[in-house]
């Protein structure tokens, strides 16, 4: 499905759309909120190599290590420079409501990017991945990997997510639970912790220190151990979280013969090498470059005031409507399919893993 830029911010934008044709590139500001984490790393460089291959001047900045004024600073200096588009991977996207009212004042159309931007009229269209599916994959593989339609016997798990200030979030542990919920409530998923909810088992910044911190702390508090009380599965919702999580389990005297199913997200290559060593059991892959490669179809539509293309117009609602979205297709990445997903694919070379 199609949807047509409204006429009005087309009209506002024609001048515009002349005089870059005629004259100069599209002007276009690229905010990521981190570069602590592998993935907005990729995400940033592949989307400004793109843009510049497809003719705009990019300006990409990252905002210090998650630092929300730092980002709210930075758009309100995008848009005073009259950046043509506005590209934005939130990091708290609540907090963004009052700078992008100069966005909408000067018709700058705002691309939220992976990361809904909540309440502000001035989110043209969202681009991501289907997070809701990146949660059944996960919650899937648990339920494969262990086979729960033929458990007799009830096995332990445990739960960690991201920040609850990260909307993805929301479709991430939905996803999950709309799959690992029946077993839950049937018995045959048991979490000796008692934390179930998203609210206690998120992580702040999706940090792998803080991610760690948390396990140990659960594996003091239940005893588990490869000696003791046996845990099955970590729904880990990304790699840093995953991370963290096997660096616990690793110093408790977990090892690749008896590691637990943990489940990821990103495929960051410290989660892959684990998957390699047989530490991390799967990890869902979002390739960053299919994802920019839409923004920039975006980008130049908007730009050229040609239709703009979403495949979504239902889903995602950030308070003040429904959002036009595009959205890209996750994989599961385990040692079985890494190297044709990876590496056949020019994603990492074979050395990095």
């Amino acid at each position: 499905m199609k949807l047509k830029f409204s006429a009005l911010a087309a009209a506002a934008l024609a001048v515009t759309m002349f005089a870059t044709t005629a004259a100069e590139a599209a002007k276009i500001g690229v905010s990521m909120p981190t570069q602590s984490l592998q993935r907005w790393n990729q995400d940033g460089s592949n989307m400004k190599a793109m843009l510049e291959q497809s003719g705009h001047d990019v300006d990409l900045q990252y905002a210090g290590d998650n630092d929300i004024p730092t980002q709210v600073n930075q758009i309100e200096n995008m848009i005073a420079a009259g950046n043509e588009v506005i590209v934005i991977a939130a990091i708290d996207g609540s907090a963004l409501t009052e700078v992008l009212k100069g966005a909408k004042e000067k018709n700058i159309p705002v691309i939220a990017y992976d990361r809904l931007i909540m309440n502000s009229d001035a989110v043209s269209y969202y681009a991501t991945f289907d997070n809701t599916k990146v949660g059944r994959l996960q919650g899937q593989y648990i339920v494969d990997a262990l086979d729960l339609d033929n458990k007799t016997e009830p096995v332990n798990i445990e739960f960690f997510t991201g920040p609850t200030d990260d909307n993805n979030v929301n479709f991430f542990w939905g996803g999950a639970m709309s799959v690992l919920q029946p077993y839950l409530d049937s018995g045959k998923l048991k979490v000796p912790s008692g934390q179930t909810t998203k609210e206690q088992c998120a992580t702040l910044n999706w940090n792998l220190e803080e991610a760690q911190k948390r396990m140990e702390n659960i594996i003091s508090s239940v005893g588990y151990g490869p000696e003791d009380t046996p845990l099955a599965a970590v729904l880990a919702q990304n790699d840093a979280c995953a991370n963290g999580v096997t660096n616990a389990l690793l110093a408790t005297g977990y090892d690749n013969t008896n590691m637990p199913i943990i489940t990821g997200q990103d495929c960051d290559k410290p989660a892959v090498k684990n998957i390699v060593r047989g530490y991390q059991s799967m990890s869902v892959f979002k390739d960053t470059r299919t994802l920019a490669q839409q923004v920039v179809k975006m980008v130049d539509a908007i730009v050229n005031g040609q239709e703009v293309e979403v495949n979504d117009t239902t889903t995602y609602n950030n308070g003040t409507g429904v959002i036009p979205s595009y959205l890209c297709e996750p994989v599961a990445a385990t040692k079985d399919n890494y190297k044709s997903l990876l590496i056949d694919s020019g994603y990492y070379k074979a050395d990095e893993i």
